[in-house]
């Protein structure tokens, strides 16, 4: 059931100028994992950083030797130092000696207790893909495999002399992928009728091939999640090592605005409610008065969904023109809730929160057009006292969107 709201038709007199928001390579981040049998903490670890001064993502899988708990804390030693010194601009050999020279060594097999694959692309756009022991990464023109010049760097030292090291670097092009993965994949299937010597490199290659064939716009999250899935199904449903598949797009960036709260001055109604309409992307409104004020200056009608989804918030709207309207600071104080505890085994609800936050995990350009004009129902002293003001929230989703999720937000307060 839904009701309809009048707004009087107001034409806009201008168009601004939105040549900051114009089209541009974007990076998408993804890995996906499951744990070894009934384990609860995955032996494979996936860090990934952006270093937003210097424009730089970097990307590492450690594989922990065997599974568990202890697995996991000498792939996160490893990530963890390769990160930093990644971070740090060491060289390749450099970084490589000083983490297996900390590492601790199998003293039967001779063997560090971690392996691990690092992807860094440098603000130039260019990629350097350094791999010690993980299955060899693979890089994906379009759904063709394209191989650049692999170099493999000896490593030096006493405990360390003779160990191999693969670096490749590549300038990549829109619509290349990197899929890079743990040997719970490549093994998966190990000992079975139909792989006897597990699944394969050859044929995880012919696999992902085929899903950008199928999809030729898969996004990073969903390929990585159908490796996973595959090498699962391999091991009959019961992984018998942890299984990590990361993927890294290079594709046009999915785009999204929210426009919460009116500006200070209503002089300036019409110039923002202006930049929303000429924004190109998804559109979200928070906040009933700036639902308003977007439909008088737009001369439409909103339309008031009656189902309500979920007990703590009032149910969202609808307008041409715009995605989605929810209530205000309410409804983005828990989307930043959500935003931090979401993780590959959280289920989003279909309350109004849990639909932004899906528009925001599905975006890769954030904008937040923030309004700073006080509502008055928010200083009511029985109000909550978590209900924080709007700058402060938006704020609060903008830093987890970008240390957790990797996303570009930009944020404008009027």
């Amino acid at each position: 059931m839904t009701k309809k709201r009048d707004a009087s038709r107001v034409t806009p007199k201008y168009k601004l100028n939105l040549s900051t928001m114009d089209e541009k390579f974007f990076i998408e981040v993804a890995c996906q994992q499951k744990c070894h049998g009934e384990a609860r903490v995955c032996g494979d670890v996936f860090i990934s950083k952006r270093v937003k001064e210097e424009g730089r993502i970097i990307a590492v899988l450690s594989d922990g030797m065997g599974h568990g708990i202890k697995a996991n804390m000498l792939a996160t030693l490893t990530a963890t130092l390769v990160v930093n010194f990644t971070q740090e601009h060491k060289s390749v050999q450099k970084s490589s000696e000083i983490i297996m020279k900390t590492l601790p060594v199998d003293s039967v097999k001779n063997l560090n207790y971690a392996t691990f694959t690092i992807v860094e692309i440098d603000e130039e756009g260019e990629v350097r893909i350094l791999e010690y022991e993980n299955p060899k990464t693979m890089i994906l023109r379009g759904s063709r495999l394209h191989e650049p010049d692999w170099n493999c760097v000896v490593l030096e030292g006493e405990k360390n002399a003779g160990r191999e090291v693969l670096t490749a670097k590549f300038k990549p092009q829109k619509e290349d992928r990197i899929v890079f993965c743990s040997d719970g994949v490549t093994q998966s299937g190990l000992g079975s009728d139909k792989y006897q010597m597990g699944w394969g490199l050859d044929n995880l290659q012919k696999f992902v091939e085929d899903s950008i064939h199928e999809e030729h716009d898969i996004s990073a999250v969903k390929l990585s999640t159908k490796v996973v899935n595959k090498a699962n199904q391999n091991d009959s449903f019961h992984p018998l090592d942890d299984i990590s598949c990361g993927v890294i797009y290079f594709r046009e960036p999915r785009k999204l605005m929210i426009f919460s709260g009116p500006p200070q001055d209503p002089a300036h109604d019409e110039m923002f409610t202006g930049l929303l309409k000429q924004f190109h992307g998804k559109k979200i409104i928070c906040g009933a008065t700036t639902g308003d004020m977007v439909a008088r200056e737009w001369g439409e009608e909103i339309t008031d969904s009656q189902e309500f989804f979920d007990p703590e918030l009032p149910p969202v709207s609808h307008m041409k023109g715009v995605d989605l309207i929810t209530e205000g600071i309410l409804t983005l104080s828990k989307v930043s809730e959500l935003l931090k505890k979401y993780n590959n085994n959280y289920h989003l609800g279909k309350g109004p929160a849990d639909e932004i936050v899906r528009y925001l995990l599905e975006s890769d350009e954030i904008h937040f057009l923030v309004g700073t004009n006080i509502n008055t129902a928010h200083q009511d002293p029985t109000m909550p006292v978590e209900l924080e003001l709007r700058r402060t929230v938006v704020h609060r989703i903008t830093r987890t969107l970008e240390e957790k999720y990797l996303k570009e937000v930009t944020m404008k307060f009027f």
